[in-house]
């Protein structure tokens, strides 16, 4: 089984809404992540819709004014995937850590994956006023795949390989993915842990961005608990952790 990494664009917002109460702005990556196992092609997030390199504001909203885009043509997940000799047809799974636009964008361009959410994602999705609460945008996600929702872990091949892991908090539903690879245990945290310095110092991003504040902290002492027994944890926007794995095409080893 091998894992690729490629960024689907950069947003700088401020820095104070990942680490509440920091000064400055911080330039962090969009990660989407293609997993090959023998069972088929996964790729976990989606990345930055298209439609975000010419006209920010016009997919997005008042959330546009939260960030400066760093997109180009080249950055979305289909032309991240075709970089790599992957046909973006042929991804059997699409997993989804939350429904965020930095998240699910390019879900349209992956047709014909199963789509992977956990149950109380979608039902959050699908529920009008918490889908405003929770900033979700049902164009992005409401694209008629084929849905698995999960409820709790889901082992995508039945071999303990690939499984989603429940991480709800920063959204009603979110997961994170566990990867176990040759040569050790990887879990790609989603937005349950923005950065090294989140898990570090157990530090939450602001209010306004946590649906369950409990609910994100007993995540991240999860995810800590797995760091704690050899796991690599792979974080949501952290641009210092970013730059220290390799890019599609290359191969990311741990």
């Amino acid at each position: 089984m091998r894992l690729f990494a490629f960024a689907c664009g950069w947003l700088t917002g401020d820095l104070s809404g990942f680490l509440p109460g920091e000064p400055g702005r911080i330039r962090f990556p969009v990660p989407s992540y293609l997993i090959e196992h023998s069972g088929g092609l996964v790729v976990f997030d989606s990345g930055l819709h298209p439609d975000l390199v010419h006209d920010p504001a016009a997919r997005l909203g008042p959330i546009a004014e939260m960030f400066d885009f760093h997109v180009g043509p080249g950055d979305d997940v289909a032309a991240r995937l075709e970089s790599c000799d992957v046909d973006p047809l042929r991804v059997r799974f699409l997993v989804n850590s939350h429904l965020h636009f930095d998240h699910v964008g390019g879900n349209a361009l992956l047709p014909n994956a199963s789509w992977v959410v956990q149950r109380r994602e979608w039902e959050a999705g699908a529920d009008p006023e918490l889908a405003r609460r929770c900033g979700f945008n049902r164009a992005d996600y409401d694209l008629g795949h084929d849905a698995v929702l999960a409820d709790g872990e889901y082992d995508l091949f039945g071999d303990g390989r690939v499984v989603c892991i429940p991480t709800h908090g920063h959204t009603p539903g979110h997961q994170s993915l566990r990867l176990r690879l040759d040569a050790g245990e990887v879990v790609l945290a989603g937005d349950a842990c923005y950065l090294r310095r989140s898990l570090e110092e157990l530090r939450l991003p602001l209010d306004s961005v946590v649906f369950d504040a409990e609910g994100m902290r007993a995540s991240m002492l999860r995810l800590r608990a797995l760091r704690d027994a050899g796991a690599a944890i792979f974080y949501g926007h952290d641009p210092e952790f970013w730059a220290t794995i390799p890019h599609a095409p290359g191969e990311v080893r741990v």
